[in-house]
């Protein structure tokens, strides 16, 4: 630890950032300075920083930034799917091996809208969710089962598009519809994935994550499918609810889901599910590799949210950039101030950082941040340099 080590952080409400950078014995740089060596940046500020036109800002050896130039790649609603879906066609092309699904059948509007209808008639009995790529926390998603729905709001949005006042991409995707369900209410998973290089891509899953449960019972119901409370598990859109409980924030950690899937399903199928959960990360960015800008003073620490179904199969919803650090409870502090720490410990951004490591990382565990895939020393890599088919 220095006392002359130099941070720069422009998310104040973030507490756990900076509580974490002061035990190191870190000081806050200047803003208006380039005297810093670790920089946790907001999106719009890394956009900023790796601007085309920021010709005059070039980092230096010593400094650190949270977001690779290209993040967007893998969080845009939008460019995710794309990403994916080409990933999936390379796959099958080059290796004859089709990959599991692990994202709903996802279409983007409007450019995508005939081949959206196209699927919906094949199933008209289908309910789609339709989500605006440049939103979060559950802003502007609305839920459809009827086709004529969605014609209306694809006319007004084609009038806003000419006029020029909205050019907003949406994704529409198929509702997962039969979501496991405990005591009755929807949950999702928001798991931390840390990515210190796309080139070779190397990646650490941290062990505790948490659910989000809604508050509300979930139904099928058509007069609740504009009720959020009930399917969307954003805690900002749960704490609009009578129901909210603040001292838990109606999370569960996934240490208790484990003993709860081992309890009603049984350890095997438990440990599958979550085998398949880290394939799922895995393959999602093996997909964005070939597109990313994998600069080395860079790393990145995403919030994957992922749905399970009844037969206790992972769904990818959608991957964050910047996962909320703000914290609601008291162990909801104490995840997210030890998720820091260890991440700090893992980059190490004093000294010799990891991702210039040419030893295997096999059995490497900081913390609560385990190794799930090193390029590196992958097996899959042949001599040449090429690949041998994914076996899964």
């Amino acid at each position: 630890m220095l006392s002359n080590f130099k941070y720069l952080c422009d998310m104040d409400k973030k507490s756990v950032l900076i509580s974490n950078f002061e035990k190191r014995g870190w000081t806050a740089a200047d803003p208006d300075s380039d005297d810093w060596q670790f920089y946790w940046a907001s999106v719009p500020t890394v956009r900023d920083l790796f601007s085309l036109d920021n010709k005059t800002r070039r980092l230096q050896p010593n400094q650190m930034v949270n977001h690779f130039p290209t993040f967007y790649e893998l969080t845009r609603k939008d460019l995710m799917v794309r990403n994916l879906k080409r990933y999936r066609r390379d796959i099958e092309r080059e290796q004859g091996t089709k990959l599991p699904d692990f994202i709903p059948a996802t279409f983007i509007l409007p450019c995508d809208y005939n081949l959206f209808v196209e699927e919906f008639r094949k199933n008209p009995q289908s309910t789609w969710i339709v989500k605006p790529t440049g939103k979060s926390q559950g802003n502007g998603i609305f839920i459809i089962k009827r086709l004529a729905q969605l014609k209306k709001w694809q006319k007004e949005l084609s009038a806003e598009h000419a006029t020029g006042a909205n050019k907003e991409l949406f994704v529409i995707s198929r509702y997962i519809d039969s979501p496991l369900l405990i005591g009755g209410r929807k949950f999702d998973l928001r798991l931390y994935v840390l990515v210190t290089s796309f080139l070779p891509l190397r990646a650490f899953l941290y062990d505790e994550g948490f659910c989000r449960f809604c508050q509300t019972k979930y139904s099928t119901d058509a007069q609740e499918l504009g009720n959020m409370l009930v399917h969307l598990t954003n805690v900002s859109i749960q704490k609009q609810g009578e129901e909210y409980n603040s001292y838990h924030g109606g999370k569960w950690s996934l240490h208790s889901l484990r003993l709860y899937l081992e309890g009603m399903r049984g350890k095997t199928v438990t440990d599958e599910l979550f085998d398949n959960i880290r394939s799922l990360i895995v393959h999602s960015l093996k997909a964005v590799s070939s597109v990313m800008n994998s600069d080395r003073h860079c790393f990145e620490c995403y919030g994957y949210d992922i749905i399970i179904n009844e037969e206790l199969k992972p769904w990818l919803i959608e991957v964050n950039a910047s996962p909320s650090l703000a914290t609601t409870t008291t162990k909801d502090k104490q995840l997210k101030e030890k998720l820091i720490a260890d991440l700090l410990e893992l980059l190490n951004p004093e000294g010799c950082d990891v991702r210039n490591s040419q030893t295997s990382l096999a059995d490497l565990k900081m913390g609560n941040f385990r190794l799930i895939y090193d390029e590196a020393s992958d097996s899959s890599r042949t001599p040449s340099g090429g690949r041998k088919k994914l076996n899964k």
